[in-house]
């Protein structure tokens, strides 16, 4: 052992036996005491009290235990050492108790044979804290939850609304607090945003611009974006309407609107009702004229991604040049940790892409071994489910008898009885929850082989013998078919796909150009990748 390099620390030894007869090698009195000394000498503890007696582990009334405390709680003590944490307590409850007395006036507790943390005792009074401690997490949630419910039905926020451009935030340990207030210069900046959009038409990319060049203050970030003004022109509460609770717990998808609870008069209108609709009409109107001066349907918008920030490529060009994109490149989506991925030629990308996905659909005797694997996932499901059932059942069964666990540790049943019994729960749940996680991945590739099957069957009968005239929408369909995911990576690209493919054309970039290179790229079945690189 090292020795203590610190300040010499007030030490105590305990030690214990159960019986005057107890004297087996490393728990007799003697041999206890001997090796709390040389352990304290070890590591710098100075001279230590010592405190030694014979006496029941399940028990707190120990006189020389009760000594040790009196000096713990009168804080004449920095650290106790113990041979062995038995030695000290073997009720978990109990140890429990010791050890927040400890730690309530700053004394270590220190072993000589085990790493108190590590030790099967300390593994055990470590739980049922935690399993305590969940509880009491639990609860303050609840009542939080329902407190915060209760002020919003009394028309008062209760946090998460601070940040909302336009309007100051009064706290609730403020007078009247509780609720938004205009703030004057913002808001001149929201009326404004709304009659760009509403009287002059301007998409929202041309509102962003537009503050940004006239440097309208901002809430918190450093720059507008797209994203910000967007949520401004939908937001009801610039129209005086505040709700509460309208997503789900720890997830963005939102609430059914009648389980919305209306914080009544908490937020002033910065705008009229009539603006606010009509600010939602407008944005369906720029949606839709977006849509329409498209200027190229683009075959892989939806399949193509940047291996780099994990956005999909976008389309952009005019009718001489088209080219994919990802928007994280562009400072109006991210003026500062901006992509460096590069832009490709979509009419060369679009090309090598469906070359490979012809020579899939090209090749009978590949795609019925496919699609007779993929009837055999699917008349799995039912097994597979059946399966999964019972390994739920049993991880059930574990929760139950690691609760039952729980009352035996504080009902006092032998320690090392029930800290085998939680050893072996555990290695069955691990390998339960291993079980439980294949199965669900298995059931998911079945049954999205039992829904894809009928329709991949049809779809592969009615192009089989128009791959050279098929048009847009049915290459689109095979892409989808064949779950086609195209990663871009600087100048090399990945496929991903449900069938595999060999020795395809693939696009790589050499020396600025755009060229066709013959490499090997994989997609495999159900799905795995291969990668296309630029050779070297």
């Amino acid at each position: 052992m090292e020795g203590c390099k610190g300040k010499m620390k007030n030490a105590a030894i305990y030690c214990r036996v159960s019986g005057d007869g107890q004297e087996r090698d490393g728990t007799s009195l003697q041999t206890q005491h001997t090796a709390c000394l040389t352990y304290c000498q070890e590591m710098g503890h100075g001279t230590p009290r010592c405190f030694s007696e014979v006496g029941s582990r399940l028990t707190l009334e120990r006189p020389k235990l009760n000594e040790l405390r009196e000096l713990v709680r009168n804080e004449q003590i920095d650290v106790v050492v113990v041979y062995c944490l038995d030695r000290f307590s073997g009720d978990p409850t109990h140890g429990v108790i010791l050890q927040e007395e400890l730690e309530k006036h700053g004394v270590a507790l220190e072993a000589v044979i085990e790493k108190v943390d590590d030790s099967d005792l300390g593994k055990m009074i470590s739980y049922i804290r935690t399993y305590s401690a969940k509880l009491e997490v639990e609860k303050i949630l609840e009542r939080t939850m329902r407190g915060k419910k209760a002020k919003a039905r009394m028309g008062r926020m209760s946090g998460g609304f601070h940040n909302t451009y336009g309007y100051d935030y009064i706290k609730t340990s403020q007078e009247n607090g509780g609720r938004r207030v205009i703030n004057e210069t913002e808001a001149k900046w929201v009326k404004l945003i709304y009659d760009w959009l509403v009287s002059e038409g301007l998409s929202s990319s041309a509102i962003t611009h537009r503050l940004r060049a006239l440097k309208a203050p901002t809430k918190r970030s450093q720059y507008w974006n797209r994203t910000s003004v967007l949520a401004i022109l939908r937001n009801p509460a610039y129209m005086g309407k505040t709700y509460a609770f309208t997503t789900v717990k720890g997830r963005k998808c939102l609430k059914p609107q009648n389980e919305w609870i209306e914080i009544a008069g908490a937020t002033p209108p910065i705008i009229s009702k009539e603006m606010f609709d009509a600010a939602q009409k407008q944005l369906q109107l720029n949606r839709a004229k977006a849509q329409r001066n498209t200027k190229r349907e683009y075959l892989l918008r939806g399949h193509l991604y940047c291996r780099r920030c994990g956005r999909s490529y976008w389309g952009y060009g005019d009718r001489t040049k088209q080219r994919y994109r990802c928007p994280r490149t562009q400072r109006l989506v991210a003026p500062v940790n901006r992509c460096n991925n590069k832009s490709w030629s979509a009419d060369i990308i679009e090309a090598s892409v469906w070359t490979q996905i012809q020579r899939i659909l090209d090749n009978p005797e590949l795609i019925v071994a496919e699609i007779e694997k993929q009837r055999d996932d699917a008349s799995n499901i039912d097994i597979l489910e059946a399966e999964l059932q019972r390994v739920e059942k049993q991880m059930k069964v574990l929760d139950r008898d690691q609760k039952q666990l729980l009352q035996w540790a504080l009902k006092g049943f032998p320690e090392e009885t029930v800290v085998a019994e939680n050893k072996r729960i555990n290695e069955k749940r691990r390998s339960l929850q291993s079980q439980k996680a294949e199965l669900e991945m298995q059931i998911k590739v079945s049954r999205e082989a039992a829904v894809n099957l009928p329709k991949l069957e049809v779809y592969i009968q009615l192009i089989r013998n128009k791959l050279a005239t098929l048009d847009f929408d049915m290459k689109r369909l095979a892409l989808d078919m064949l779950n086609i995911k195209v990663w871009i990576d600087g100048q090399s690209v990945e496929i991903t796909g449900t069938i595999p493919v060999e020795d395809a054309d693939v696009v790589t970039r050499h020396s600025s150009e755009y060229q066709p290179a013959r490499n090997r790229a994989r997609c495999a079945s159900a799905p795995s990748t291969g990668s296309v690189r630029q050779p070297g």
